[in-house]
């Protein structure tokens, strides 16, 4: 969520999808690693557990964080939003006729 939103945000002040990825991961990149890095220190202290079940989920849920902050986050989202495009921005009607008649806007200062 912290990645994307930085994405939007750059797109909303005028970038092209390609410069708005660029300059979400250029900010976001530090942030994400350090706190994979730090959640599975944390987790995987589990590990040292003598409970097996305990092992497994310390374990697996730090694999999962490595794999969501480093295949996800650094491959996965860019590729698909360069594939996406300008469908990126795509959103459902009803919620675009939500936005409209109550004026909701993610930037304050175009509201």
């Amino acid at each position: 969520m912290f990645l994307l939103a930085r994405i939007k945000e750059e797109h909303d002040r005028g970038a092209s999808t390609d410069d708005a990825v660029a300059f979400g991961l250029q900010r976001t990149g530090r942030i994400v690693t350090c706190a994979a890095i730090l959640f599975c220190v944390a987790i995987g202290a589990f590990a040292t557990s003598e409970i097996v079940f305990i092992k497994q989920v310390g374990l697996g849920t730090a694999a999962a964080v490595l794999i969501d902050a480093t295949i996800v986050r650094a491959l996965l989202v860019p590729a698909l939003m360069k594939l996406l495009g300008d469908w990126n921005w795509w959103s459902p009607r009803p919620l675009r006729r939500l936005h409209e008649r109550f004026g909701w806007r993610e930037d304050p200062a175009t509201a």
